[in-house]
Protein backbone atom coordinates (compact mmCIF):
# COMPACT_ATOMS: atom_id res chain seq x y z
CA UNK A 1 0.00 0.00 0.00
CA UNK A 2 1.26 3.22 -1.02
CA UNK A 3 1.90 5.59 2.20
CA UNK A 4 -1.53 7.98 2.62
CA UNK A 5 -3.37 5.83 -0.30
CA UNK A 6 -6.47 4.35 1.02
CA UNK A 7 -8.09 0.83 0.66
CA UNK A 8 -11.52 1.08 2.41
CA UNK A 9 -14.30 1.58 0.31
CA UNK A 10 -16.31 3.92 2.55
CA UNK A 11 -13.25 5.90 3.18
CA UNK A 12 -13.18 6.13 -0.31
CA UNK A 13 -16.40 7.11 -1.29
CA UNK A 14 -16.78 9.63 1.93
CA UNK A 15 -13.53 11.43 0.42
CA UNK A 16 -13.89 11.11 -3.34
CA UNK A 17 -14.85 14.92 -3.15
CA UNK A 18 -14.95 15.36 -7.33
CA UNK A 19 -13.66 17.67 -9.37
CA UNK A 20 -15.24 18.61 -12.78
CA UNK A 21 -13.14 19.82 -15.01
CA UNK A 22 -13.82 22.70 -17.35
CA UNK A 23 -12.17 21.08 -20.71
CA UNK A 24 -13.81 19.44 -23.02
CA UNK A 25 -11.58 15.78 -24.12
CA UNK A 26 -12.07 13.30 -27.02
CA UNK A 27 -10.95 9.59 -27.42
CA UNK A 28 -8.56 9.47 -30.67
CA UNK A 29 -6.80 6.78 -32.32
CA UNK A 30 -3.38 7.47 -33.19
CA UNK A 31 -2.11 5.71 -36.50
CA UNK A 32 1.21 6.72 -35.81
CA UNK A 33 2.85 4.74 -33.22
CA UNK A 34 6.20 6.91 -32.72
CA UNK A 35 3.60 10.22 -32.31
CA UNK A 36 2.00 10.94 -29.32
CA UNK A 37 0.51 14.43 -28.96
CA UNK A 38 1.77 16.94 -26.21
CA UNK A 39 -1.32 17.71 -25.32
CA UNK A 40 -2.56 14.49 -24.26
CA UNK A 41 -4.11 13.12 -21.05
CA UNK A 42 -3.41 9.30 -21.55
CA UNK A 43 -1.88 7.16 -24.11
CA UNK A 44 -3.29 3.91 -24.09
CA UNK A 45 -1.61 0.79 -25.83
CA UNK A 46 -3.87 -1.90 -27.16
CA UNK A 47 -3.40 -4.69 -29.70
CA UNK A 48 -5.50 -2.81 -32.25
CA UNK A 49 -3.61 0.15 -32.11
CA UNK A 50 -2.77 2.99 -29.88
CA UNK A 51 -5.86 6.18 -28.84
CA UNK A 52 -5.23 8.92 -26.73
CA UNK A 53 -7.38 11.01 -24.60
CA UNK A 54 -6.88 15.25 -26.54
CA UNK A 55 -8.59 18.15 -25.71
CA UNK A 56 -11.46 18.45 -28.10
CA UNK A 57 -9.53 21.22 -30.16
CA UNK A 58 -7.64 18.95 -31.06
CA UNK A 59 -9.81 16.33 -32.49
CA UNK A 60 -11.18 15.21 -35.50
CA UNK A 61 -14.65 17.48 -36.12
CA UNK A 62 -18.08 15.42 -34.75
CA UNK A 63 -15.94 13.72 -32.23
CA UNK A 64 -17.30 12.18 -29.02
CA UNK A 65 -16.90 14.75 -26.13
CA UNK A 66 -16.51 14.21 -23.02
CA UNK A 67 -15.78 15.62 -19.22
CA UNK A 68 -12.98 14.84 -16.97
CA UNK A 69 -14.52 14.31 -13.07
CA UNK A 70 -11.43 13.59 -11.09
CA UNK A 71 -11.88 12.09 -7.83
CA UNK A 72 -9.74 13.56 -5.16
CA UNK A 73 -9.48 11.23 -2.84
CA UNK A 74 -5.66 9.21 -3.36
CA UNK A 75 -7.31 6.13 -4.32
CA UNK A 76 -4.92 3.11 -3.51
CA UNK A 77 -4.24 1.28 -7.05
CA UNK A 78 -5.60 -2.27 -4.80
CA UNK A 79 -8.82 -0.94 -3.61
CA UNK A 80 -11.75 -2.93 -4.27
CA UNK A 81 -14.99 -0.97 -5.36
CA UNK A 82 -14.38 2.26 -5.98
CA UNK A 83 -14.79 1.93 -9.78
CA UNK A 84 -18.22 -0.17 -9.50
CA UNK A 85 -19.31 2.11 -7.34
CA UNK A 86 -18.81 5.33 -8.85
CA UNK A 87 -19.83 3.26 -12.47
CA UNK A 88 -22.84 1.50 -10.88
CA UNK A 89 -24.27 5.56 -9.59
CA UNK A 90 -24.07 6.52 -13.08
CA UNK A 91 -25.36 3.42 -15.11
CA UNK A 92 -28.56 3.89 -13.37
CA UNK A 93 -29.30 7.06 -14.50
CA UNK A 94 -27.71 5.96 -18.19
CA UNK A 95 -24.53 7.78 -18.07
CA UNK A 96 -21.41 6.10 -19.46
CA UNK A 97 -18.22 6.50 -17.61
CA UNK A 98 -14.61 5.95 -18.79
CA UNK A 99 -12.62 5.77 -16.14
CA UNK A 100 -8.68 6.04 -16.46
CA UNK A 101 -6.62 5.18 -12.99
CA UNK A 102 -3.37 7.07 -12.22
CA UNK A 103 -1.36 6.36 -9.30
CA UNK A 104 -3.05 8.88 -6.99
CA UNK A 105 -6.55 9.45 -7.99
CA UNK A 106 -9.23 7.89 -11.15
CA UNK A 107 -10.38 10.24 -13.54
CA UNK A 108 -13.83 9.70 -15.06
CA UNK A 109 -15.25 10.64 -18.49
CA UNK A 110 -18.69 11.40 -18.90
CA UNK A 111 -20.92 12.72 -21.92
CA UNK A 112 -19.81 16.02 -22.06
CA UNK A 113 -23.61 17.10 -22.05
CA UNK A 114 -24.38 14.88 -18.85
CA UNK A 115 -21.26 16.49 -16.71
CA UNK A 116 -23.43 18.59 -14.37
CA UNK A 117 -25.69 15.36 -13.92
CA UNK A 118 -22.96 13.14 -12.98
CA UNK A 119 -21.18 15.33 -10.55
CA UNK A 120 -24.39 15.58 -8.36
CA UNK A 121 -24.90 11.98 -8.64
CA UNK A 122 -21.10 11.53 -7.42
CA UNK A 123 -21.55 13.89 -4.40
CA UNK A 124 -24.78 11.88 -3.55
CA UNK A 125 -22.57 9.22 -3.84
CA UNK A 126 -20.47 10.49 -1.36
CA UNK A 127 -22.64 12.15 1.06
CA UNK A 128 -24.80 9.04 1.14
CA UNK A 129 -21.50 7.01 2.33
CA UNK A 130 -21.33 9.41 5.25
CA UNK A 131 -24.65 8.83 6.71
Amino acid sequence: MKPGSIRDLKALLMGMDPVLSERKWCFHGISDVTFTPDTAFAVIREAEGVSCIIPAQAAPENSSQFAQITLMVHSDLEAVGLTAAVAGSLATSGIACNVVAGLHHDHLFVPWDRRDEALALLKRLSLDARR
